[in-house]
């Protein structure tokens, strides 16, 4: 994909023989966070014009690892749904791009150490990441990110660090609700080789009735140094989650009378689902002083079954149990000229050609029992892409960053499944897209900078947003793009013990994509007219005292509809606050705080999730014998058993809007390291 500084923003990261449970604070005369700029040179993201956040996963709270928004808190600019229900996935968004995703992620760029993990018309799902993997996690928001193509919101990039020594690890893990949780790691280095064989197995009875759920997690990893600048990396993932029971959402009121309760229906048609996703990449990367070149392939598979709350009988729906088999296959490449003779430029290309196909069946749900076929057509989508960027060192204290995307789209649909009283839904759809960026960033002096970006960007719709339509038959061909330009202008402020930046941005969009109805586990969708998106993001750390540290972030987002309302799924306040008590570089004690404001769950505003303040607090410790390491925690989630909705299903036709949050929920582990 995209490497927009080294152009690539890749993370320089220390590391110590025992990475997953070191504690070890940042020294004085060490940045609090770097990126490598060449394969020379090192700068702070000081220097890029970008509301760009580097984390490292060690910040956050330990815990189960089973969803990604425990990768994610305190990052402005993000929110990160919960649902509770792991037949539905975590719903991320980044300043409102994505709020209208029904399940997974949309209109958000996901991708695991540089091979994404978003589906070429732009869904993805975070439940295909084992979640121990990333140390790092790096969220581009912004212009910057409009250069990565269909990706309007935003790109979260989750990154592994290679092994260093043969090494085993073990987690043993549990939780409330007969929650049980099991990793294991090997790690063998041999000189320029090295093999990573990773595994997790998890299951529950999660917070409410039928809310069941199995996932088994088998991760292969191999590294070769080719020679010097050279380095091959080839990835093997299985993913099997053989049963994934659905609670389904409640009504507002529903959820107020009790919120740990299931809908009946759940139960009358044992709503459920079963998701199995392989995929394997090879990624081969050189880097020397003046050019570095990379080249990745990936191929994939998902098969899913679902089904849904509700008969699907009637001959001209599409049916209640799911039956999808995808295949996807895509390569990128990019080129990094540093030309020797011209210090002060740096340029970047690339491509990337990716596919996906889409099989899809639908049956009649009889009671938890397959029934008579209702769908039954083949999608495929098909893109092509091709950026340039160029990055420019105008003066000592004066950075300049552009960049061009040019992106084309080609969807298609074939239809099986015709008869009088369901016609032909087939058809054909295309798009053509151009993306750019332009930012300027000045270091006002060593501490401080200022800049300012401006970019266009776009979003498709997915190919299951063009399936249906609310009158008709055939593609949803009236569905279009949604297209955005967006000012972006920020400091930043850092030093060796604290690091501060402040953004505002302003977003204009035409032809929002938004979902137009949801009924019974059919959603149609339309374009918008136009939406405004405009807020700050403020995000802080320091290290207070020797053994103080903490860590905020606050963001401000006004997003709405031409006609005033609010855009729903979408928080227009949200605060986070961690304080963290490392008495020895053994022991850690973390106080973290969340806030979230109302969100509306309709276009028409009638419908608010109220606001809530969460609580949570976690204590870490560790001890080394010789080469065996042990470091037992302990997680206490939502301390003042708050009810609150951790998630809203957006113009839910039938009332049923909310997906309630889990209450207090005790969770403990332990972590066994041996270095062999």
């Amino acid at each position: 994909m995209l490497k927009p500084s080294k152009l690539a923003l890749a993370v320089a990261s220390a590391s110590m023989a025992f990475i997953p449970v070191s504690f070890a604070q940042t020294t004085a005369d060490e940045p609090i966070e770097r990126i490598e700029i060449t394969a020379k040179q090192r700068s702070t993201t000081q220097t890029t014009p970008a509301a760009v956040t580097n984390l490292a996963t060690e910040a956050q709270l330990p815990g189960l690892r089973i969803d990604a928004a425990e990768l994610l808190g305190g990052i402005a600019g993000v929110q990160s749904d919960s649902r509770a229900n792991y037949a539905q996935d975590t719903r991320i968004t980044l300043r409102g791009f994505g709020a209208r995703s029904a399940f997974g992620v949309r209109g958000v760029l996901l991708q695991l150490d540089g091979v994404p993990l978003s589906m070429p018309d732009g869904q993805a799902q975070t439940s295909s990441i084992l979640l121990d993997e990333p140390d790092n996690v790096q969220v581009i928001r912004g212009p910057l990110a409009a250069l990565y193509g269909n990706a309007a919101g935003g790109v979260i990039d989750w990154r592994s660090a290679a092994p260093r020594a043969t090494a085993t690890q073990v987690n043993l893990m549990a939780g409330a609700n007969s929650t049980q949780r099991v990793f294991a790691q090997h790690d063998w280095v041999d000189g320029d080789r090295a093999l990573r064989v990773a595994a997790a197995t998890f299951n529950t009875d999660g917070p409410r009735p039928h809310n069941s759920a199995e996932r088994h997690q088998v991760a292969l990893r191999w590294y070769q140094q080719l020679n010097a600048s050279t380095r091959m990396v080839l990835r093997l993932d299985n993913n099997n989650a053989p049963l994934l029971q659905d609670p389904s959402s409640l009504t507002p009121e529903a959820w107020r009378n009790d919120p740990t309760q299931t809908v009946e229906r759940a139960f009358t048609f044992n709503t459920r689902k079963y998701i199995h996703h392989r995929q394997a990449s090879l990624s081969i990367e050189h880097d020397t002083a003046e050019r570095s070149a990379s080249a990745t392939l990936w191929r994939g598979w998902r098969d899913v079954e679902q089904y849904l709350p509700f008969p699907g009988g009637d001959l001209s729906g599409d049916g209640a149990v799911i039956d999808l088999r995808r295949d996807f296959i895509g390569m990128n490449a990019s080129y990094q000229w540093r030309p020797l003779d011209l210090p002060d430029w740096q340029f970047s290309s690339g491509l990337q050609i990716a596919e996906q196909n889409d099989r899809r069946f639908g049956y009649v749900n009889d009671f938890g029992e397959r029934g008579e076929v209702r769908r039954n057509d083949d999608g495929v989508v098909r893109t092509k892409s091709a950026y340039v960027l160029a990055e420019w060192q105008l003066a000592p204290a004066w950075q300049a960053l552009g960049g061009l995307r040019y992106n084309a789209t080609e969807f298609a649909v074939d239809d099986y499944f015709v008869i009088p009283e369901n016609p032909d839904d087939s058809g054909a759809a295309e798009t053509d897209e151009t993306s750019w960026m332009l930012g300027l960033n000045y270091l006002i002096s060593e501490s401080l900078s200022f800049y300012v970006s401006r970019g266009a960007g776009f979003e498709t719709p997915t190919l299951t947003e063009l399936a249906y339509r609310n009158d008709g038959t055939g593609l949803n061909t009236a569905l279009g793009p949604a297209n955005n330009l967006q000012w972006e202008a920020g400091l930043k402020w850092q030093t060796s013990t604290t690091q501060a930046r402040f953004t505002w941005f302003d977003i204009q969009t035409r032809n929002e994509i938004v979902v137009d109805q949801n009924n019974d586990g059919r959603t149609t969708y339309i374009n918008a007219e136009n939406t405004s998106r405009e807020g700050v993001e403020f995000e802080f750390q320091a290290q207070l005292a020797e053994q103080w540290s903490t860590r905020a972030s606050a963001t401000y987002l006004d997003a709405t509809y031409s006609n005033g309302a609010r855009l729903p799924g979408v928080a227009r306040q949200q605060a986070y606050w961690q304080l963290a008590w490392q008495p020895s570089d053994r022991q850690r004690l973390q106080l973290v705080s969340e806030y979230r404001g109302e969100v509306a769950a309709n276009d028409t505003n009638d419908v608010f999730a109220p606001s809530h303040t969460l609580w949570h607090m976690a204590y870490q410790h560790s001890w080394r014998f010789d080469n065996i390491e042990l470091a037992p925690w302990l997680k206490v989630h939502n301390l003042a058993d708050r009810d609150y909705v951790g998630s809203v299903v957006v113009n839910q036709g039938s009332g049923r809007a909310f997906e309630p949050g889990i209450g207090r929920e005790l969770q403990l582990g332990v972590q066994f390291n041996y270095l062999w």
